[in-house]
């Protein structure tokens, strides 16, 4: 090869690997070592590139320790092979090691790469010399793919394995949501505003709680922008999801009604114990306070970290309404269940108390209830009373 050749070829190398220059001309020059003739004495034997000409010059180092310049290894078809394989080896060997130097510290990007191919469901994403996996539970349900498509993806870690390193991307994760809106909103970034807390079902719909640390900026405000602009970015690349920005307030219970917004609530209480949170509101609000499939509820849920049972308020209900919520509630006491909870409430017994403050041979007179049966649900009420109250008052 002359040193046009072998420099076209360092360029092209370069360019299409990533791997630097210099890296390169090492590898070559270990590789025409390595498969020189048998005959040559290679341990005192050196083979350089200049790096200027490009030329192949061989080095012999005598007994005195003196190099002098010789005639470079001449290669046959086999040595010439087996220099190709060295070379192409080590390049490989050093472009995963720049590929792992280069993203080992950057868990928590957002970056930017084409799709190149499907492995089943994960998509392989070209990252500038460099694959990246996005795995099948990292992709966001409701968006499909194409090759040569270029999209935007949170790095979730990076990973050194044997046949190299591996970065995995994901657009579902939480910290995506997170990640835009501090690239969008400059109040985030230079800590005017903080976000404390993000709750997602992806592709469908988002809750982030933000704090302004500064009383003359709303933190809403700040994140919907100028005629929404900021807000519509962010949903726009996440391909139409709802956002819902809350107020963040560090009392559960204006954090609740907060997130639950625009429903409007009628009572919030707190139970510290079992960190529940229920909440009460008129019949026609108790669709938007749970929201399409319970999903309002539930992310207020995991955005507060409490459990949020969302009831109708029962001096709004009818009566077919009332008896079925006190059905219900009976129903789930252990020892009365579904067998013994409508009896109950259609016999007059409509709770608890009511139950304890009957006779057992008032249970008993009821149909189907025997002497013994009443007693048994007598004992469960006054357990279940007992767990939720305390001991009954004589």
């Amino acid at each position: 090869m002359n040193p046009a050749e072998l420099k076209a070829v360092v360029e092209y190398m370069e360019s299409e690997r990533g791997v630097e220059r210099e890296v390169i001309i090492m590898a070559i020059e270990s590789a025409l070592l390595s498969a020189s003739h048998k005959d040559a004495d290679e341990d005192n034997l050196r083979i350089a590139i200049d790096r200027k000409t490009f030329a192949i010059k061989a080095y012999k180092t005598l007994a005195g320790g003196t190099e002098i310049e010789t005639t470079a290894p001449t290669f046959g078809r086999i040595e010439a092979q087996t220099a190709k394989q060295t070379i192409m080896q080590r390049i490989r060997q050093a472009e995963k090691q720049r590929v792992f130097e280069d993203f080992k510290d950057r868990a928590g990007e957002i970056v930017t790469g084409s799709v190149t191919r499907f492995d089943r469901n994960d998509v392989m994403i070209d990252l500038d010399h460099a694959e990246a996996v996005m795995p099948s539970k990292e992709r966001v349900p409701t968006e499909e793919y194409e090759i040569g498509e270029r999209i935007r993806a949170y790095i979730v870690a990076v990973k050194e394995q044997e046949r190299g390193p591996e970065i995995i991307l994901s657009r579902n994760h939480p910290d995506f949501v997170r990640r835009l809106f501090e690239l969008e909103v400059s109040e985030i970034t230079d800590g005017t505003m903080e976000i404390k807390g993000i709750a997602r079902e992806a592709g469908f719909r988002s809750k982030v709680a933000v704090i302004s640390h500064d009383e003359r900026v709303d933190p809403v405000g700040a994140c919907v922008g100028i005629r929404g602009m900021r807000v519509k970015n962010i949903v726009r690349e996440l391909s139409g999801e709802k956002i819902d920005i809350v107020r963040w307030s560090d009392e559960i219970k204006t954090l609740i009604t907060n997130s639950l917004a625009p429903a409007k609530l009628k009572h919030v209480e707190a139970d510290e114990e079992t960190r529940t949170v229920t909440v009460t509101v008129e019949p026609d609000q108790l669709s938007l306070a749970i929201g399409k499939r319970g999903q309002n509820a539930r992310l207020t849920s995991k955005l507060t970290g409490w459990r949020v049972d969302i009831q109708k308020d029962e001096e709004s209900m009818d009566f077919e309404e009332r008896v079925a919520v006190a059905v219900m509630k009976l129903a789930t006491v252990s020892g009365i269940g579904d067998e013994w909870a409508e009896k109950l409430v259609y016999a007059g017994f409509l709770s608890l108390e009511g139950i304890l403050a009957a006779d057992q041979s008032d249970l008993a007179a009821i149909e189907d209830i025997t002497p013994e049966q009443a007693q048994a649900i007598w004992h469960a009420a006054e357990a279940a009373y007992t767990k939720e109250h305390g001991e009954i008052e004589e």
